[in-house]
């Protein structure tokens, strides 16, 4: 396993929010008027781009055992 980024724990901690924060939003873009399917979406989006990011600060493959 390659090196552990210095804010381990923290990095840990914001992926796992980010993603709890996207499954809640796609629930809630089931049930919402266009408008704010919209807003929910560029959210949903904005997410994964920091989810994004903070993968690549890990060692290959970290995140997808969890």
């Amino acid at each position: 396993m390659g090196e552990l980024p210095k804010k381990f724990p923290e990095y840990a901690i914001m992926y796992k929010t980010l993603s709890n924060q996207i499954k809640t939003l796609e629930k809630r873009k089931e049930n919402a008027q266009e408008k704010e399917r919209d807003e929910i979406e560029l959210k949903i989006q904005n997410y994964h781009l920091k989810l994004s990011k903070i993968k690549k600060t890990f060692p290959e493959n970290f995140f997808d055992e969890n």
